[in-house]
């Protein structure tokens, strides 16, 4: 756990917090390990990596947290990874790093350079903003580059509840450090702009990663009841009539209940039946999942209009994200994403709550 403990914290929000992270201690098991940064302007361990045993001390030091000074993330960052580092091996590591400021004593590009080191020692960064001002674009993007994903806290009293769910993603991890790898036949190529993207539990622009003749990316954990949805943008040449194999494909991992690193999976090929005529043949879920890429692309476009001052081409396609999100059935994130279009149509600025719960109805299915 990696906590804020600014000034800005001060009163009810660390109290919840507090609560928060101690019923996370609470439903540690035998064996599980712990390690609690707390930070302002700077960053002190409060609790040093170890295995569970006694939880009373554990929780005794969460509640003595008390809330002054700035927000520096990645002091905090820094030495969050540090602490899990030491008990990572055969281990699901995930970091939570919970702030609700900006990084006013910090510095951004050392807080990416951290994620990205936090997958090369695969740790899983999840990021939970609470309240109104923390930058949705910095925690976003940390959570994308740590393969974990990214909360909103708007009211203290939904810390517990976002707390909770986050743990129960942990629990429910069966491989660590997993990575997709294509290979393409000739005349078969990915797309340079966007070309790889999840869709499902999140949905996040994937990076590319490419080893000569084969692409790479990386998935992170990988859940036993919560299926991985990536699509893939490729541009297919003239191929010969018929059943043409377009690609192969297997996914590399470590199994942390074994012990083993570097496992992969059987080769999939992927197939392309090539016709004279192109004959539409919609598949439902496919369809499905390109709808909810299209709703997160749809908002960002917006979110890119809006920065620019285009206030009515940014109503406009959050107009339209609301649509795809009710083909979607998604009746939460359609209410969220049209109740923007129609502020900003109306001549008003969003609030920073708006803001914050447009990116999550982006990102999420909100139900």
């Amino acid at each position: 756990l990696i906590l804020d403990r600014s000034g800005s914290m001060a009163g009810q929000p660390l109290k919840i917090v507090k609560h928060a992270a101690t019923k996370v201690i609470e439903r540690l098991q035998q064996g599980d390990r712990l390690s609690v940064i707390a930070f302002n302007h700077h960053a002190e361990v409060l609790i040093d990596n170890q295995i569970v045993d006694e939880r009373k001390p554990l929780i005794q030091l969460i509640d003595r947290l008390e809330a002054d000074g700035g927000t520096s993330i990645d002091e905090g960052m820094r030495l969050g990874i540090e602490e899990i580092a030491k008990g990572k091996q055969d281990a699901v590591s995930q970091v939570f790093l919970l702030t609700d400021g900006e990084n006013e004593h910090g510095d951004n590009d050392r807080c990416f350079k951290l994620a990205n080191l936090a997958t090369e020692y695969k740790l899983t960064i999840n990021t939970l903003g609470f309240g109104a001002h923390w930058n949705q674009d910095v925690l976003e993007k940390l959570a994308d580059a740590g393969g974990g994903t990214l909360s909103y806290i708007e009211h203290p009293e939904e810390a517990i509840t976002a707390f909770s769910r986050l743990f129960d993603r942990v629990q429910s991890v069966g491989l660590t450090n997993a990575f997709l790898t294509l290979s393409f036949n000739p005349g078969v190529r990915l797309a340079e702009l966007k070309p790889i993207a999840q869709v499902s539990p999140d949905t996040i622009e994937l990076p590319v990663q490419t080893e000569g003749d084969t692409i790479q990316v990386r998935l992170g954990d990988l859940m036993k009841d919560q299926p991985r949805v990536v699509l893939a943008n490729v541009y297919m040449g003239q191929l010969p009539l018929g059943e043409q194999a377009i690609a192969t494909v297997k996914v590399i991992y470590d199994n942390p209940a074994l012990g083993q690193e570097g496992l992969e999976s059987a080769s999939v090929e992927v197939s392309a039946t090539v016709t004279e005529e192109y004959q539409a043949q919609t598949d439902p879920q496919v369809q499905s999942h390109m709808l909810t890429l299209a709703k997160y692309r749809q908002t960002q476009i917006a979110e890119t209009k809006l920065k620019q001052g285009d206030r009515q081409g940014a109503a406009t396609l959050l107009q339209t994200a609301a649509k795809t999100a009710l083909q979607l059935g998604d009746q939460n994130a359609a209410t969220i994403l049209q109740e923007s279009a129609t502020r900003l149509q109306a001549g008003d600025e969003l609030s920073e709550q708006e803001r914050k719960k447009t990116r999550i109805a982006s990102k999420t299915r909100l139900g």
